[in-house]
């Protein structure tokens, strides 16, 4: 049993659905109608076994309508099988339903394709942005946010100002050491272990 095998199920399972499907190196893709998401993935969990859900991401396809793609991965521990599923969702609607009660999985997934790309799950328990803090205004994946930021209006935070390339708290300083030198959170403990020596010192 396959990923293509599966596909042809669904496909006949939902014979009154459109689909498009791609075959590339031995993956399987199906696309299909947003508002089926949940009917698909109930169907493929509990009768095609993907018991796993391996990650939820989003494409920003800039320029076009429908601007933005969810993208679905499964897994089938049981056989051994990797499916994709994939839906997309306009810009001024930017929304599509939730998948956290059919794999709890989703729940930390969904929340990072909401606080970067912008879209939003319908039902989703805790929909909070999960790596920028709350009441940040953008989505810094999409394609129109450019890549030396922009300035937000939070009061009592840092990095209200547009953030620079080089020099900042997260980037690291060309040199011949190794990864350890190179990497900013390593430097700054070093400095404040030097700190902490100097002050012991009698």
């Amino acid at each position: 049993m396959s990923a293509a095998d599966d596909a042809s199920k669904i496909e006949k399972e939902f014979a009154s659905d459109t689909f498009t499907r791609k075959e590339f190196r031995g993956e399987t893709t199906l696309t299909f109608d947003a508002s089926r998401i949940r009917d698909l993935c109930f169907y493929a969990r509990d009768v095609l076994a993907y018991d796993l859900l391996l990650d939820i991401s989003a494409v920003d396809n800039f320029g076009t309508d429908p601007r933005f793609e969810v993208v679905y991965e499964l897994y089938s521990l049981e056989k051994k099988t990797h499916l994709r599923f994939k839906i997309s969702t306009p810009e001024d609607i930017a929304e599509v339903a939730t998948v956290c009660d059919i794999w709890p999985t989703a729940n930390w997934h969904e929340r990072e394709v909401w606080d970067l790309m912008g879209i939003r799950f319908k039902n989703h328990p805790d929909l909070r942005r999960i790596l920028m803090w709350e009441g940040y205004p953008y989505h810094p994946l999409r394609k129109d946010f450019p890549l030396e930021g922009l300035p937000s209006d939070v009061p009592d935070l840092a990095f209200t100002e547009v953030a620079p390339l080089a020099g900042g708290p997260f980037v690291t300083i060309p040199t011949d050491g190794n990864t350890e030198v190179r990497e900013p959170r390593a430097r700054h403990a070093g400095e404040l272990a030097t700190e902490a020596t100097f002050i012991a010192e009698p």
